[in-house]
């Protein structure tokens, strides 16, 4: 029979870092994060497909992913030009979409946290208020002990 292998005891943490990952709340957050990248590909194409290209078109057929300046002085037909040659810019227009879809998910977070805070207020209410009334035990209970003491 061979001889039992004795490993290196591990450290503390590593028995606290097991706990901190399998709470409910880590797992939560993951998810949270990986929804929100999600959704972040979307807005980001809602931005760039639909709503520039509308404000280009009503502001005069700006293109806002073109915007941009050369640090070096050379004209270039758009931006993809210009990262292809390996100049330097400056690109106000991808700033301006980051602005607009970070106004977009702000909007939608806000109306998000909106509802859920109606939710949780809600069924906050229910709860005070069915606390608030005595159960059905605890009726059955008053009224023996009501009909205890007339009878005493």
């Amino acid at each position: 029979m061979q001889a039992p292998i004795n490993l290196p005891k591990a450290p503390g943490w590593v028995g606290e870092f097991k706990a901190f990952i399998s709470r409910g709340n880590v797992v939560d957050l993951a998810v949270g994060v990986i929804i929100g990248v999600a959704f972040t590909a979307i807005v980001g194409s809602l931005v760039k497909d639909i709503i520039n290209p509308i404000i280009g078109v009503i502001i005069g057929g700006v293109d806002f992913s073109n915007i941009f300046f050369s640090l070096d002085g050379k004209k270039f037909a758009n931006l993809a030009d210009a990262q292809k040659a390996g100049a330097p810019t400056v690109n106000v227009g991808v700033f301006i979409n980051a602005v607009i879809q970070f106004l977009i998910v702000a909007f939608v977070i806000f109306w998000v946290v909106k509802m859920i805070s109606r939710l949780t207020a809600k069924a906050k209410a229910e709860e005070a208020a069915a606390a608030a009334a005595p159960s059905a035990s605890e009726v059955l209970l008053t009224e023996i002990r009501d009909i205890l003491k007339q009878k005493a």
